[in-house]
């Protein structure tokens, strides 16, 4: 411990120090101010021989002593220093966590009363030296090109290092021959879409102003959603990557591996819901992954505490000894057991080395048997024994209350000497299930994901994150090589915080009647925003840069003004007040607004470039630990690794040691009174936290990347009836919603920084408001319905004019949609699927979104979301046809029989009236037809199983079978009409 009223450095924060013989080192004789000898050293060799406080020149002989130099030992310690203390040996996998990490009473100290960040601060003068260096050797360079040494000439003639300067991925635009007419037919749709305007408003029909009023309103509504989704698509692009120079640059033979560690994190919560094997086989391909192993781990986190997620991953971790090793020796793809061995393919046609027939045999045997194992582990846990589960050891499971439990942490693989069956070395596995307590927020997904970065970070440390569903299994054995050629290299990766891969997924039917797979979304507007500042976080398949999730800016993010040093004048050293002129000559309003506005975006969190701008005195001011325990929450050991900007774990930390800081920082109580889900991690408050949490990157100046490698990185399953799929679509649009509701809004969040471009900020308006545009769309498709029943139109009768402005807006939307499908590659099929979802979903799912967001903005009640269930392998399309009666339905359902009814009252009432009233019926019937096909996939998923009878004819035969009765029964078509005064003199009355 420092002795009591020892002086200590301003600038580091560590004892001043004695000389040799004995005397208190004193830096200054006119001040006094306390500086230990080695910043004194550095400030020397920097050009700063004066005191920081009084400005006296120091002593020309103060530093001549050598012997006033520091012993050797006497260097700082790091976290493994901070770790090696002797810890109990007995921390199991549920043990609860005694606190021994330094608290808010430490101050800049650590246990043993040593600055905890005085190595930070030396890295930071070797990084800053470092450049110098750099740059002087570079000056020195071009000016003196001469100087070069002639061995170093002929080495830059080498082949190798021309490999080393090539790229590691190209940006490759868009043909101009694609995309300069697709920008010209969106700049006329947009000048055909005001001149409709124009006609529409300034033609009102008056015999139905009501409607017409409604359908203008909808109209312009439309309109703007339109706008909000195309602008964004302005610019697209694609890329390409060179893994044979990502391979070149940092796996050179004979030297070590210097790619990048990644840690992944899977997902899951109901084990029952979202079946093991399916966690099983992602968990399974990640293992078995094309990268070296010592730089893969893997986090489990079982956010439903279920010891049958527990068990099946002890039997995943043994199963992995077999099927990792076979997959890398034969090249599998996909490296996930259950789709490889489905794959309907002649697996002997390329692989005819009889050693692998054998084999593969042998390893689906395997697969099989433990397939068994697992599925007797899914039986046994249907039902819960009443005095709760039970280990193998006899003890109790700490999860049987799934709400009131401790944290859990057991490594499966890595740190232990797990081999695989050739004796090679296996990533890590490690299981991670948060402590639960009652009267805690735990906010579901994004607080088990921050969970597991906190995990992480004390663990392995690796600079980069992917985050995966337990549905999303590696289909691409080289998808983390692909990031890698964005995020390793030093031009590109500079300013990306994540690097987000398209989502594919398996077990969709041929027709894709429920729009499952997304593909317009995926391929055509994810493509036009990575050509602005990058595509949105879609919550699963991304590569993150871990230094963007701690709220840091990125490094060429312009620094703030900082006013606290320019307060003062230069030549006085008196307040700015005394020159009030001057001030204003340097900084106008606005530039003091965005100043402002910039530090309230960073809140809390600095940037790692700022701090090269600040002096040795304000880095130490920074570094305070009581700030950064303000920030990242009470754990000395996390708040280290969050200032190494390339990530790894002492080689000396004790493992066991490391686990119980572990089990410390995933506590219920760890995030309380932090930064946590407000400026760092995943951000709360949505339900879709993924679109809240890359807005706010992007907001702080970070670009993301939109990686789409030939064969797709990740697939998933998706949900397979209808009921599925409209609760999935809920659970987005309330989140949507929420967002909308919430000061994170894009209407108005994250102006001042100017760090989210305009066009990309129109996108992120587009995820929040498209939920609203129910409400219109429902409206839309009642007045149909309403027309063909009153008999009353919302269109006047059309002139050339208007008939010219109808055929013009037609066709810019049909121009509009070719040349995105010819940019894009999407099929025409599957825009088609879209739009009828997007009618299906905007009038079900998104109008019950809306008002879900507003209850629970104005009474506070809270609507909980139901995990999807996943599809199991067996049941391919089984469930395609199932319908599950939810309130969801009704919207639909109720607009399809309202639009029938109104087709059939249409037809009798044309019928009643003659020739002259078959003109506006068809424009009436187009509009309900209209609706009816953008409702048929909703309709046909009404009508039961496939392998039933087909009751479409059934249907068809009622509807068309009605409609003829009516015709029959009310006007009699058959009979000739005639003059009513005739009738009354020639019928001869009867009495009825």
């Amino acid at each position: 411990m420092m002795e009591p009223g020892a002086p200590v450095c301003n600038t580091c924060g560590e004892a001043v120090g004695l000389k040799p013989n004995g005397e208190l080192f004193v830096a200054c004789h006119d001040c006094n101010f306390p500086m230990c000898r080695s910043c004194v050293e550095y400030e020397a060799k920097e050009g700063r021989k004066v005191c920081l406080r009084c400005s006296s020149p120091y002593d020309e002989h103060l530093l001549d002593d050598d012997a006033d130099q520091k012993p050797p030992g006497s260097s700082q310690p790091t976290m493994a220093a901070h770790l090696s203390d002797p810890q109990p040996k007995d921390v199991g996998i549920h043990a609860r966590h005694v606190s021994t990490v330094s608290t808010i009473d430490s101050e800049m100290n650590d246990e043993s009363g040593n600055p905890i960040w005085k190595n930070r601060v030396e890295s930071w003068k070797d990084k800053k030296n470092n450049k110098k260096k750099k740059v002087a050797k570079n000056n020195k360079t071009e000016q003196a090109p001469a100087e070069i040494p002639h061995e170093q000439q002929m080495e830059d003639k080498q082949p190798g290092d021309a490999l080393m300067q090539q790229p590691l991925s190209e940006i490759v635009p868009m043909s101009r021959n694609k995309l300069t007419p697709y920008r010209a037919v969106i700049i006329m749709r947009l000048v055909i879409l005001g001149l409709f305007f124009h006609y529409r408003i300034m033609n009102p029909v008056d015999s139905a102003f009501g409607l017409w009023l409604t359908s203008v309103i909808c109209e312009i509504w439309f309109a703007f959603s339109w706008v909000l989704d195309q602008f964004p698509k302005w610019s697209p692009i694609n890329r390409v990557t060179y893994l044979d120079t990502l391979s070149a640059r940092f796996e050179r033979p004979g030297e070590p591996c210097e790619l990048a560690p990644v840690d992944f994190f899977v997902s899951t919560v109901d084990p029952l819901k979202e079946p093991p094997l399916i966690t099983a086989n992602t968990v399974l391909s990640i293992l078995a992954l094309d990268y070296p192993v010592e730089k893969v781990s893997c986090y489990v986190s079982d956010d439903g505490a279920a010891m049958l997620s527990f068990e099946s991953l002890a039997e995943t971790s043994e199963f992995a000894r077999k099927w990792v090793p076979f997959c890398k020796k034969y090249a599998i793809e996909p490296r996930a057991p259950e789709f490889y061995f489905s794959q309907k393919i002649d697996y002997l046609k390329d692989k005819v080395q009889p050693s692998f027939v054998k084999e593969r045999r042998a390893m689906k045997r395997d697969y099989e048997e433990y397939k068994i194992r697992v599925n007797a582990m899914v039986a046994r846990a249907q039902k819960t024994p009443e005095e709760g589960w039970t280990m193998q050891d006899g003890t109790p499971w700490p999860g049987n209350n799934t709400r009131d439990h401790p944290g859990m942490v057991q490594v499966f693989l890595g740190n232990t000497g797990a081999r695989d069956m050739d004796g090679n070395e296996l990533p890590r596995l490690i299981y991670v299930s948060r402590e639960k307590r009652p009267g805690y927020q735990h906010h579901k997904k994004a607080g088990a994901e921050n969970a597991l970065v906190r995990v992480s970070a004390v663990l392995t440390n690796a600079p980069y994150i992917l985050n995966l569903d337990c549905d999303h299994y590696v289909n691409n054995s080289k998808a983390v090589r692909e990031a890698m050629c964005f995020l390793m290299d030093p031009q590109v990766g500079r300013d990306v915080c994540y690097v987000q891969f398209p989502q594919r997924f398996d077990g969709i039917d041929k027709s894709d009647r429920y729009a499952n797979r997304n593909i317009v979304f995926f391929d055509v507007n994810m493509k036009g925003l990575d050509g602005i500042q990058g595509p949105v976080y879609v919550g699963t398949g991304c590569v993150f840069n871990r230094q963007a999730l701690y709220g840091y800016g990125p490094p060429s993010m312009p620094t703030l003004t900082k006013t606290s040093s320019s307060s003062s004048c230069s030549w006085c050293g008196c307040c700015s007040c005394c020159c009030p002129s001057k001030k204003k000559a340097e900084l106008d309003a606005s530039e003091l607004y965005k100043d402002a506005k910039r530090e309230e975006l960073n809140a809390a969190i600095f940037n790692l470039h700022e701090i090269d701008n600040y002096d040795e005195y304000e880095r130490s001011m920074l570094m305070s630990q009581r700030s950064f325990e303000k920030t990242f929450g009470l754990s000395s050991v996390f708040i280290e690794s969050t200032l190494m900007e390339n990530g790894g774990v002492p080689e000396s930390v004790n493992s066991s040691t490391l686990i119980k800081e572990a089990i410390h920082v995933i506590s219920c109580s760890y995030e309380e009174k932090t930064e946590w889900g407000k400026e760092i991690g995943w951000i709360y408050g949505s339900v879709t936290e993924d679109i809240l949490t890359g807005f706010k990157m992007h907001c702080r100046g970070w670009r993301s990347i939109y990686c789409m490698p030939p064969r797709p990185a990740f697939k998933g399953s998706a949900p397979i009836n209808l009921s599925d799929r409209l609760h999935q679509v809920l659970r987005w649009a309330l989140g949507s919603v929420e967002i909308f509701l919430s000061r994170h809004c894009p209407l108005w969040y994250g102006f001042g920084g100017g760090r989210l471009r305009w066009l990309q900020r129109l996108a992120y308006i587009n995820t929040i408001v498209y939920p609203f545009t129910s409400l219109p769309l429902i409206a839309y498709c009642l007045i149909p319905a309403i027309c063909l029943l009153t008999g009353k139109f919302i269109i006047p009768t059309l002139s050339n004019l208007a008939s010219v402005l109808f055929l013009g807006l037609f066709m810019s939307i049909i121009l509009t949609a070719v040349l995105e499908l010819r940019w894009s590659g999407v099929s025409i099929e599957d825009l088609w699927r879209n739009e009828q979802f997007w009618v299906i979903g905007g009038v079900s799912a998104h109008l019950f979104a809306v008002f879900q967001g507003f209850l629970k903005m104005l009474a506070g009640i809270d609507t909980n979301f139901t995990v999807t269930t996943k599809a199991a392998e067996d049941a391919e399309f089984g469930e395609l046809y199932m319908v599950k009666w939810t309130t969801v339905l009704i919207p639909p359902t109720t607009l399809l029989i309202v639009n029938i009814v109104g087709v059939v009252a249409g037809f009798s009432d044309a019928l009643n009236k003659g020739y002259e009233a078959w003109g506006p019926l068809f424009g009436k019937v187009f509009f309900a037809f209209w609706v009816i096909l953008h409702l048929y996939p909703f309709l046909k998923g009404l009508m039961g199983r496939q392998n039933r009878t087909p009751t479409i004819v059934v249907l068809w035969s009622v509807l068309l079978a009605s409609v003829f009765s009516l015709v029959w029964v009310k006007i009699n078509p058959f009979v000739n009409k005639v003059d009513s005064m005739e009738i009354a003199g020639t019928c001869i009355s009867i009495d009825c």
